[in-house]
């Protein structure tokens, strides 16, 4: 006791605030709630989560991705949290790297689990004839649905880049009607966040759930733009500058909500969020259901150890649930 008055009286000083880092997003109350039991759940995506954050994962195809996605499986199984896969475009070709995507044993059958392609590749599929080969993958993985990315910045941008030859909106919609309900569709931008037009569209098709993959988190333009060194690539930099941030596109959806009937009922809130507060601020903003992501975040602590990565996400769930008995959003 003495030593945690001691403590107290040496480190008052350097923690008084200033104006420059106080959060003037929340009003705080106190006064009118008790400590938070560790009890959070929601139903997302028709099944029961027990922590807000949303794991999206590395792709498989290295070592080193396989370990990353068997850890963040394993986190999510232990913390009762959603998972997407990153692209299984590789999938396509041959099952080698099955093992490497096949995490619903390692998660259980209780959590949100998704299967993720690139727009560029269902385009190819429809064009070819071969969605099946797409439904059969998420059928092995025992995946829930499908994560569709969207991604023109970045195939523009990517040596190697896939350009496409129609509307993305016109493919999703396509896709979605080889679907047929089998299984759950949700959409995403990898880092530019999406604008009011093509939301407004995108809404009005039977999707389950939008990602954001807002501007301001990890920019998969300016990724693709270091990886390529030439001097065309330095040139076409401007085109990782631009996009939508998570605080706008919450503002823009919740607005389409109001203007349009629409099939959507899930967020996951993603792109340049920092910590819990960001995540709490933005899924009590929206006016559907939501959770958050924080994927360069999330990668960080699992590269350095599992332990490292439970103890950042036990922090995370325990501020989110804090947050939620004391603070209070300004509308």
């Amino acid at each position: 006791m003495s030593q945690r008055k001691t403590d107290h009286i040496n480190m008052a000083a350097s923690s008084i605030p200033s104006i420059a880092v106080s959060d003037n997003r929340f009003y705080y109350e106190p006064l009118l709630s008790k400590h938070p039991s560790g009890e959070f759940t929601m139903n997302f995506l028709g099944k029961d989560v027990r922590h807000p954050l949303w794991i999206s994962s590395m792709t498989g195809g290295s070592a080193e991705a396989k370990r990353i996605n068997h850890i963040l499986a394993e986190a999510c199984a232990e913390f009762g949290m959603g998972m997407g896969l990153g692209s299984c475009r590789t999938l396509l070709k041959n099952n080698n790297y099955f093992d490497d995507f096949n995490l619903r044993p390692i998660i259980g059958n209780e959590l949100p689990f998704y299967a993720n392609m690139g727009i560029a590749q269902i385009e190819t599929s429809i064009q070819k004839g071969e969605t099946e080969r797409i439904h059969e993958i998420v059928h092995k993985l025992k995946a829930d649905g499908l994560i569709i990315h969207v991604n023109p910045t970045q195939e523009r941008l990517q040596p190697e880049g896939d350009l496409f030859t129609r509307p993305a909106i016109e493919t999703i919609a396509q896709f979605i009607e080889s679907v047929n309900d089998n299984y759950s569709i949700i959409i995403k931008e990898v880092g530019q966040g999406i604008g009011p037009e093509s939301l407004k569209q995108l809404l009005k098709l039977k999707i389950d759930a939008l990602e954001f993959g807002a501007f301001g988190g990890t920019n998969f333009a300016n990724i693709e733009i270091m990886r390529n060194k030439n001097t065309h690539a330095a040139f076409m930099s401007p085109l990782s500058t631009f996009g939508h941030d998570a605080n706008e596109m919450v503002e823009i959806v919740n607005k389409i909500l109001i203007d349009q009937s629409i099939h959507l009922k899930n967020l996951i809130i993603s792109g340049g969020l920092k910590n819990f507060l960001d995540g709490y601020y933005l899924t009590k903003k929206s006016t559907v259901k939501a959770v958050y992501g924080m994927a360069g975040t999330v990668l960080k602590h699992a590269l350095v150890s599992k332990t490292e990565l439970f103890h950042f996400l036990k922090a995370e769930k325990e501020g989110y649930e804090f947050a939620q008995s004391f603070l209070k959003i300004k509308q």
